[in-house]
């Protein structure tokens, strides 16, 4: 994981205007009233995948890509869905930069993944909802891994689930933090 975060310089993911602080541990402004998730919480998030590199994940939230540029060090695909289109064109620029190879964003709902390149190993989700929706638990292989913030947007309990017979089945809490919240058919309204 310190490799990764070595080989993805952080200030090459934030706007140009606030990249002064882009090495500071704390979230930064981007677009539409979003945020980068700062350094550390995005590692406690991937290092909780518990990921050995031939992975196919799931990245709900782009932003400006850098988790998925940091996702694309650590396994063989990654595709990331993001909600705005100038956010997800900003982060494939980004990407494109860094040489990601591995990582295809896409505009779209990420309350629904992207079932076009299911099933995933392992999903991480970057903005809140009280519960996982359940089209992505349905993306999971079993025994696949999912990392959800889960609360009403503004304090929540990030969380480690993995797919069982049954469903979902919560593992473990990771850290308390804060979050956007997760917009879309299976998430809040506008």
């Amino acid at each position: 994981m310190l490799e990764a975060f070595r080989r993805v310089p952080r200030a090459a993911f934030v706007p140009a205007e606030v990249a002064d602080r882009a090495y500071v541990d704390e979230p930064l402004p981007i677009p539409h009233g979003q945020v980068t998730t700062q350094p550390s919480l995005v590692a406690k998030m991937v290092e909780a995948l518990e990921l050995e590199g031939d992975e196919r994940v799931l990245e709900v939230g782009t932003g400006h890509g850098f988790q998925a540029a940091l996702l694309g060090e650590l396994v063989a695909a990654v595709w990331s869905v993001e909600r705005y289109p100038d956010l997800a064109d900003t982060a494939r620029a980004n990407l494109e930069c860094h040489a990601a190879r591995v990582v295809e964003v896409v505009v779209g709902d990420g309350t629904l993944g992207f079932p076009e390149r299911a099933p995933y190993d392992a999903i991480v989700v970057s903005a809140a909802h009280p519960t996982v929706p359940e089209p992505l638990a349905e993306q999971l292989v079993p025994g696949g891994r999912l990392v959800h913030p889960l609360g009403p947007g503004g304090r929540e309990d990030v969380a480690l689930l993995e797919r069982g017979p049954r469903g979902l089945v919560r593992r473990r809490s990771i850290i308390g933090a804060h979050f956007v919240r997760l917009v879309g058919e299976r998430g809040f309204d506008e």
